[in-house]
């Protein structure tokens, strides 16, 4: 027996899927809105916009990786073209960028991995999987004069770590505001920030700017800290997480022909 949805083309059905996905996702975002004043009662690191950069002590780990992490991510952008937009993979970004100058190279988010593209950047995995409280990691990929226009993240559970590995000049031309605070970027170095304050970012030069960006579960006392686990543990397996892993594991079958790695 056929039902509506078996009639229905492929390109409707996408459609009630996205609307779907981005209903939970923003109920979702509203109920953990409503419990962030309690939890950062009980955060260990400050609850500012900007973060020292000494708050975590695996930073400077990272920054001596940088070399190695760069000779990587060059193979990458040779590909620049064929890597998937942000809002491609994940369907809520549509609100902050719907062309392709954000582009994005992802290793692992909420308990998925892409172990396709751990292979081809094998040192940076590395990286990755020492940092404690990784709950996200990938290259974040701005093209010339790209803005993001002014937004916030979901959920004040964890602190956002980017670790600048090309940034343009003028490199005064590149930075990000939260807050009401603006920072720029310095190739090699770190920032840490809040991103649950309202933030924005931009590259205003004609060429490429890349982070290694993640997202770290801030540390909390208990109990807010086995609150906090849990709720990243359950959006791991809401639609928004799921829909997005669908979107990746699309786009790898669709590339997976291309010789990572070679100069072609």
């Amino acid at each position: 027996m056929r039902t509506a949805s078996d009639s229905a083309p492929a390109s409707q059905l996408d459609s009630w899927r996205e609307k779907a996905v981005l209903t939970a996702t923003h109920l979702g975002g509203r109920a953990l809105h409503s419990t962030e004043s309690w939890l950062l009662k009980y955060s260990l690191v400050p609850t500012t916009p900007f973060l020292p950069v000494e708050t975590f002590d695996w930073v400077k780990r990272a920054e001596d990786a940088v070399p190695e992490v760069r000779e990587e991510l060059d193979q990458v952008l040779r590909h620049r073209e064929e890597l998937p937009n942000f809002q491609d993979l994940s369907a809520d970004q549509k609100s902050l960028s719907s062309d392709t100058g954000w582009k994005t190279f992802f290793f692992l988010a909420y308990g998925y991995r892409s172990e396709t593209n751990c292979q081809r950047c094998p040192k940076t995995a590395a990286l990755l999987d020492s940092i404690p409280g990784l709950v996200t990691g990938f290259f974040s990929i701005f093209g010339p004069g790209k803005h993001l226009p002014p937004h916030r993240g979901p959920w004040r559970g964890v602190v956002r770590y980017h670790l600048a590995l090309k940034v343009p000049e003028p490199a005064s031309e590149c930075g990000i505001k939260v807050g009401g605070e603006v920072a720029h970027w310095e190739e090699g170095k770190s920032l840490l920030f809040d991103d649950g304050y309202t933030h924005e970012a931009w590259n205003g030069t004609d060429k490429v700017r890349v982070v290694l960006f993640c997202d770290i579960l801030r540390p909390l006392r208990p109990p807010a800290d086995q609150v906090n686990r849990g709720l990243i543990k359950a959006i791991s397996w809401s639609p928004f997480v799921q829909d997005a892993r669908n979107r990746h594991e699309a786009w790898e079958k669709r590339v997976e022909g291309l010789r990572w790695g070679s100069s072609n």
